[in-house]
């Protein structure tokens, strides 16, 4: 009874019931809710505070910046389908107002992130190594991927396509995808240099990509989920197209203060830390079977690699 009413009261108040609605769309920064109420951020963070206390979100620092998110999913999911019930799929002038508003948060988003790809694409690769020494990250991939053929290879935000480079060789086929066309210009240019015969290249989008499910045995995504609006979503998609007994192998950054990777190069989220990455596997139903820390450089990077359950239903063969 007592977490009913602390349940209840927590939602007593509009402005809540529309930031739990807004949150079940994607994690969103104090700021960007702000933005989307039409509030003041003081205002709101009091808001996210009733609601963090009532375990129906949670908050995370990154730098400056406060993401919140939906709180624990056993007294969360019980409460949207209440709501849901309530509602009736009918949505009402606050929904269809923050709905729009919402939208165009994530327009601006990928709006800065698209602008800075464009910009940046010539250089792509030597800003990477900036971070960390990109061959100790590749030597490490390798060394968890082991060495058996690969399968159907995925590269999923393969900017100028250095993962097709390093894997196609071991994979029977091999497709990159990228949002940016400049990016996927400077890819093929690169991989028509090595004669890669098994490598496709495709425009589109980490959120719906263009494989049905189950058509890779392998997929990675490279210093890519930083920049995600939404990473969970994104693990969640890269899972969909597993096979049974398929793996993603994510490579990232731990969590640091560097501040200005935001401004400087649109970094959305400033790394992340083990307990995200397996709960978003967790909820993508994946099994995390395997991370490894790499120091050194400016930032420590991450690789996580988790697995689909099940029975392999083919043979990889060798590439």
């Amino acid at each position: 009874m007592t977490k009913a009413l602390e349940t209840f009261r927590a939602l007593a108040d509009s402005s809540r019931l529309r930031i739990l609605r807004l949150l079940r769309t994607m994690e969103l920064s104090v700021g960007e809710l702000a933005l989307v109420l039409g509030q003041s951020q003081p205002r709101v963070s009091r808001h996210v505070k009733i609601l963090c206390d009532a375990r129906l979100a949670e908050r995370r620092k990154e730098g400056s910046w406060v993401f919140v998110a939906l709180g624990e999913a056993e007294l969360v999911d019980p409460v949207l389908a209440a709501i849901d019930a309530w509602d009736g799929g009918v949505p009402d002038h606050d929904g269809t107002t923050d709905a729009a508003r919402l939208a165009a948060v994530r327009a601006d988003r990928a709006s800065s992130a698209s602008q800075w790809f464009e910009a940046h694409a010539t250089e792509w690769d030597a800003i990477r190594s900036l971070h960390i020494a990109e061959t100790d990250v590749e030597a490490a991939m390798r060394d968890v991927l082991g060495e058996a053929p690969l399968g159907r290879l995925v590269d999923i935000g393969t900017g100028t396509g250095r993962m097709i480079e390093l894997f196609a060789p071991r994979a029977r086929t091999a497709l990159g995808i990228d949002r940016s066309s400049e990016m996927l210009r400077l890819a093929r240019a690169k991989l028509g240099e090595q004669g890669l015969g098994n490598a496709e290249l495709r425009q589109a989008d980490l959120y719906s990509l263009p494989l049905g499910d189950g058509a890779a045995d392998v997929a990675i995504v490279h210093h890519v989920l930083h920049y995600a609006q939404q990473p969970g979503a994104a693990i969640v998609e890269a899972a969909r197209v597993l096979a049974p007994r398929g793996r993603l192998l994510i490579a990232d950054f731990a969590p640091h203060d560097r501040e200005e990777l935001r401004s400087r190069d649109a970094h959305t989220r400033l790394g992340f830390s083990d307990a995200q990455i397996e709960g978003w596997f967790a909820t993508a139903g994946l099994d995390a079977e395997r991370n490894e820390t790499l120091e050194g450089g400016e930032l420590t990077v991450k690789i996580w690699l988790g697995r689909k359950p099940g029975a392999a239903v083919h043979e990889v063969k060798a590439a």
